[in-house]
């Protein structure tokens, strides 16, 4: 039947109006004055047709929220929760994925994206102030890294037909291979740690770390570290390392097993293998408060974290003539490249030796 009384909504027209400054001859008299209105006219038309394309993305841009097509930031999320990918990868994902919303929140320019980025909007002027605040806020390896992941993201949305250029293209973050930004334990001030015992010290923390710096291991790989990696009778430890697993053919790690190292990891105390060496309570945040109590206890003034012992063991076992080959095979280093930045370590700890013997009055 027909409607009565007025309608329940209104169609609401947004209508700008835009000065463009073209200007025709409103009776064109030569040739050249008609040339000039068509181009004139061709122009106009031009830029209607821009402005309606841009009104349309605008449209197309909402409808794809909605569906959630098209968003970068939702595509970024999905790869850091990814059962595909081992743990390590996924907590990689993870950090470059944050690092990039907390660009985006404290970028003014970029701030309107930070809950919705459509795909295309991701151009090279993004990339490069992208690379500028990783370098504020990692340091040495870690803004590598972060971008190398938010870079891995774009070529799958590429392969997958999501983008059609790659906005990274040339822009890279070279990260300086010789610097180590850890501070790093000398032998003397390892023993010094091992001689500094105090009332509310937790042992499986400290017997973990000294481990760690005889042998190089992280974190991750001491605190799962389990009896039937060692075989007692041949004074081996084999293990593979938890953030290459699967990925690299040097995932496996041999170690052969000092008295020092023996005695660290003393005897299982149930059967089967399954046993942890190192029963260490506590998270990963919690064990550096209290390596760093430790340190401070032995009156070392470094700030020493876990990875430090990891850094420690290459500088030691170099500066004492390892073989660099052989460090970096009992690193778990898939190159030789990535055991090279410690000698530069080496040498400036050869330097200062020289130079701590102090000048010398003498006439020649």
């Amino acid at each position: 039947g027909a409607m009565k009384g007025k309608p329940k909504y209104k169609i609401k027209h947004i209508r700008k109006r835009e000065a463009l400054n073209l200007y025709i001859w409103e009776h064109p008299r030569s040739q050249q004055e008609r040339t000039q209105n068509k181009n004139t006219l061709a122009l106009a038309e031009k830029i209607r047709f821009e402005r309606e394309q841009e009104f349309l993305e605008d449209r197309e841009g909402y409808r794809l929220k909605k569906n959630g097509e098209n968003d970068f930031i939702k595509y970024f999320q999905q790869h850091t929760e990814n059962e595909l990918y081992s743990k390590p990868i996924r907590c990689t994902y993870k950090t470059s994925y944050n690092r990039f919303l907390s660009f985006l929140e404290t970028t003014p320019k970029f701030q309107r994206y930070k809950t919705f980025l459509r795909m295309e909007l991701i151009t090279p002027e993004m990339v490069t102030a992208f690379t500028d605040h990783l370098k504020k806020v990692a340091k040495g390896e870690g803004a590598h890294k972060s971008y190398y992941m938010f870079r891995t993201v774009i070529l799958h949305a590429i392969e997958e037909g999501l983008m059609k250029k790659n906005p990274c293209k040339g822009i890279v973050i070279h990260r300086d291979m010789n610097t180590l930004k850890k501070e790093i334990l000398t032998m003397d001030e390892i023993k010094r740690l091992a001689a500094t015992r105090y009332k509310t010290e937790d042992r499986a923390v400290q017997r973990a770390f000294l481990f760690c710096c005889f042998t190089g291991l992280r974190w991750c790989d001491v605190n799962r570290l389990t009896y039937d990696k060692v075989d007692f009778s041949s004074r081996i430890l084999r293990f593979n390392q938890q953030k290459t697993e699967g990925r690299s053919a040097h995932s496996g790690v041999t170690i052969p097993l000092s008295d020092t190292l023996l005695k660290l990891i003393g005897e299982p105390t149930e059967e089967g293998g399954s046993e942890r060496i190192f029963k260490i309570r506590c998270d990963a945040g919690k064990a550096n408060e209290k390596l760093q109590k430790w340190v401070k206890r032995a009156g070392i003034n470094k700030h020493i974290t876990w990875h430090s012992a990891r850094h420690s063991f290459a500088v030691n076992t170099l500066d004492k003539g390892a073989n660099i080959k052989t460090v970096s095979s009992l690193m778990g280093h898939s190159s030789i490249k990535m055991t090279e930045k410690y000698l530069h370590v080496v040498d400036q700890q050869k330097q200062d030796a020289i130079n701590s013997l102090g000048d010398l009055e003498f006439d020649c």
